[in-house]
Formats: C-alpha cells, structure tokens, sequence
C-alpha cells in the first residue's frame, strides 16, 4: 500500500495492521474490542514486557521493517520460553511519525506475526500512537500448562550448567554490520533475526531444570543474575563451548577474540538453564559449566570462567554509551 501512516490515519492503519493477523486456539477474543481475551487453562499467566527504540535497538540502514518485527517479537518470546512456559499472545505499542511510509508499518507487524507463529503464538492487539521516532512496546504472554515456573532463584551447588542456541552470533554479526559489511550473511542474519529455541524452555522444565534465564544481555552478565538470585556461584569451562570455524574467521579479521562473542555478547536468545548432574539432558543441550560455591564468597553472584574472573568486554547495559 502507498502512502504514509499519516495520511491513512490511526483507524485506518490499526485495521490495516490487525487484517493482517491469524489467531490460535489459546486467544477467545482477538483485536478489535476494548482487550483481547486469552485462555489461562491453569489460572496463571506468564508475563513480560520490552522496549525497542529506533537507533537505540535497531536501525533501519541495517534492518528491515521484518527484520525488526522479528527481532522484537523474538526477544519477547524467549522471555516466555525461559519461564519453562509457552508462548500465547503478544500486543505491540507502536509509536510512529507520521512520514512513515505505510509499508515500513505493514511489513512490522508480517515479521512480528510470523515470529509468533513459529513460537506457537498470536499478536491480539495493542495500541497506535504519533510521535518522534520509532518506538515499539511489546508485551507477550505464555502459559504453564499446569508446570511450576522456572525462576532464576533455583540453582543449587553440584548443579550442571547448560546451553540451547546459538551464543555469540549476533554480536559477531553485529560488528560485521559495524564495520561497514553485509557478509558472512548468516552471522548477520543472527543479528537480524534471532531464532531462540522456544520449545526448549518448556521441555527444559519438563526435564527438571531448576534455574533457567534467556541469554539477552550475554551469557556471563545473565548466569550472573542466576547466580545472585540463587546465592551461588557459576563457573564456565571455555573449552566447552562451540565456536563456529566462520565464527574464528571472522574473529581473526576484526581482531577479536571469539570467545568474548560467546561469552559476552547479547541478542541471541539462547536459553541457559541448571540441572541436576543426575539428568540426562538430550544432544540439544550442551553442558558450559557447573553451580559452585566460591570459597570467600559470601553470598555468591560470581560467574568466572575456568576458574578466573570473566572482565573482557561484554554484557549490554541500556545506560551505557554504545
């Protein structure tokens, strides 16, 4: 459609938005009512909200309108999966300019529609509102299916530390796309578009995981907040991880060390999860480390790796300059 939202209005493009969007058997009530109205078979609803600002978590000379749809729906729906729950429904708060071209907007919302359903889950509503820049506000919902949720507080020492997904690809696509690239592609892409491993979360709580946190922010900073919700310590082995030969490539041509991707950078959604050592965890999960009590630590928080602090560079804070 041509045209920008401007000139096709909030009415016009909220229906143009939510013609767009199929629904699942957990949502009753779809857009187009005051609120949506989603099943909760058991009583309890998972919840979590982000905020994704132009320039600030995406730019529109690196990424598509689908690409950010993606992404943001993603980032969401890991949260979910990370609570040993299921996704069912996400909402979007879109602040638009008014020049934006009605394309960028419809384009949105096919990449948040299609990432939900690779999750299982639907878009049901949300909001349209003018503004300045770009901003979306997603709040998604899952479902424990009766399953106790699996909290970051539930780490206990002799525990295994494991993985699911990819670690390290986006940032190391991300500093392709910094220094000016669009190649090795699949890198880039990962930066694009994560693909978190969604039915890992729920099984992973099937299996007996007894912490669990989607990997947003690095693995280090994100086993840190286990480790201090549980009162304990982490420590990782570096030979344990998987480090891709393109990965290495890349690495050895910007001058850095591919670990610190790995261990440091964010954006790839994995899911990290404690088990006990007794579990036999499927060939999806691979084992990084293990629950510790670090002597002097009083009431632990650590996360070192083969023994030794982590300091490299790495972790994402929002009020850091990047």
């Amino acid at each position: 459609m041509q045209g920008t939202v401007g000139e096709l209005g909030e009415f016009g493009l909220i229906r143009e938005l939510t013609a767009r969007l199929p629904l699942t058997p957990a949502v009753e009530l779809g857009p187009g009512d005051d609120a949506a109205v989603v099943k909760a078979p058991d009583g309890r609803v998972v919840a979590t909200s982000d905020v994704l600002i132009e320039g600030r978590h995406f730019r529109r000379d690196w990424s598509t309108a689908y690409d950010v749809g993606r992404k943001s729906a993603a980032q969401n729906l890991a949260d979910i999966a990370a609570m040993g729950a299921v996704p069912t429904a996400l909402l979007l708060g879109l602040v638009t300019p008014a020049d934006l071209p009605i394309t960028w907007a419809t384009e949105l919302m096919d990449g948040l529609r299609d990432e939900c359903q690779v999750a299982g889950a639907a878009v049901v509503g949300g909001d349209v509102v003018g503004g300045d820049a770009i901003t979306l506000a997603i709040t998604a919902l899952g479902d424990l299916q009766g399953r106790a949720p699996v909290k970051r507080s539930g780490a206990q020492v002799g525990d295994v530390v494991a993985v699911t997904g990819w670690l390290g690809w986006s940032a190391a696509g991300l500093t392709v796309l910094q220094r000016g690239f669009r190649s090795p592609r699949a890198f880039v892409e990962a930066h694009r578009r994560p693909e978190p491993p969604y039915h890992a979360g729920p099984a992973g709580a099937d299996l007996g995981a007894t912490s669990m946190v989607d990997v947003s922010d690095g693995l280090v900073a994100d086993l840190g907040h286990v480790a201090k919700a549980s009162g304990v310590d982490i420590d990782l082995r570096a030979a344990d991880f998987d480090i891709p030969a393109q990965m290495a490539d890349i690495g050895q041509a910007v001058g850095v060390d591919p670990l610190v991707w790995v261990l440091s950078g964010g954006e790839d959604h994995a899911i990290a999860a404690t088990f006990p050592a007794t579990v036999q965890l499927p060939a999806r999960w691979r084992v990084v480390g293990t629950v510790v009590r670090i002597a002097g630590a009083a009431r632990g928080g650590q996360v070192t790796v083969d023994g030794a602090p982590w300091d490299r560079v790495g972790g994402w804070d929002h009020f850091a300059a990047h």
